[in-house]
């Protein structure tokens, strides 16, 4: 029998619904992840505009933010999830345009001077549905007498299709908070840097859809670790997968999708089945 984890974060919830498999190997198995690059543009990203919200309201100009990203750059360049991506030169400065359109990116969508902030990178403990829960919000604002929940995303605006998973993400968050500070927050934002403010109304019934897949998720969890069977499932995202060359169900999706011609040029697993043949 596994041992079930501690408490159930949205990311790893997430992961487990995504694929047991792969979340056996992270969470379980405690195997390496190395994040790509995208992930750690947004690292260092969510660092600079931490640092930013913690100035007063007057200081927190585009200015400003690039000498905090100066200033920050060489302890993250040093980190080892930044050394893992073993960029050029070349990359490394393309790397760093990259993480300043993402900050610079927050100044499309609000100006930082005028937003009522109440904390960042708040951590939130509580038990929903039975399920301890833990989790990291980016920022908690207010808009009058109203409490927010703003969560920043580096990555593309998802479709309206795929956007119900980062939704519930920050309802959780809207959970935790009720449960942790006894006041509902009214709002919850996803703030795509650049691009696009999601914005949606806090209600029972979106607490309720997401708390209940939270503790559909956690059963599930317990099911697995009990029986120690962690199904895989293939899908297009195997070609993204760090684990891929351990997981023979995987490896048979890459092959299906390059015999069938529709395996990804850029799909950094695909390498495994060219080094194959």
């Amino acid at each position: 029998m596994a041992d079930v984890p501690p408490h159930l974060s949205p990311s790893s919830a997430s992961s487990f619904d995504g694929c047991p498999r792969r979340w056996k190997f992270k969470y379980i198995d405690r195997l390496p992840e190395p994040p790509g690059q995208a992930a750690v543009v947004g690292t260092f990203a969510h660092t600079v505009l931490e640092s930013l919200c913690g100035l007063t309201q007057a200081e927190r100009t585009k200015d400003q933010a690039k000498v905090l990203a100066r200033e920050l750059w060489p302890e993250h360049e040093e980190s080892v999830e930044h050394q893992s991506l073993n960029l050029s030169d070349e990359e490394s400065r393309a790397f760093r345009w990259q993480a300043w359109l993402a900050i610079a990116g927050l100044w499309d969508l609000e100006d930082p001077a005028s937003v009522d902030i109440v904390a960042t990178e708040q951590k939130v403990t509580a038990t929903l549905q039975g399920v301890p829960f833990l989790g990291i919000i980016d920022r908690l604002e207010r808009e009058g007498e109203k409490l927010i929940v703003s969560d920043y995303k580096s990555g593309k605006v998802p479709a309206v299709r795929w956007r119900d998973d980062k939704i519930q993400q920050v309802m959780l968050y809207a959970a935790a908070v009720t449960q942790d500070q006894d006041e509902q927050p009214e709002r919850v934002r996803l703030l795509y840097l650049g691009q696009q403010v999601l914005d949606y109304a806090v209600t029972d019934r979106r607490i309720e859809e997401a708390t209940d897949k939270l503790a559909t998720t956690w059963s599930n969890i317990d099911s697995a670790c009990t029986s120690e069977t962690f199904e895989a499932t293939p899908t297009v995202l195997c070609g993204w997968c760090p684990f891929a060359a351990k997981c023979p169900e995987g490896l048979a999706e890459l092959t299906r999708r390059q015999d069938s011609g529709n395996l990804l040029p850029h799909a950094p697993a695909g390498a495994l089945i060219s080094s194959a043949n």
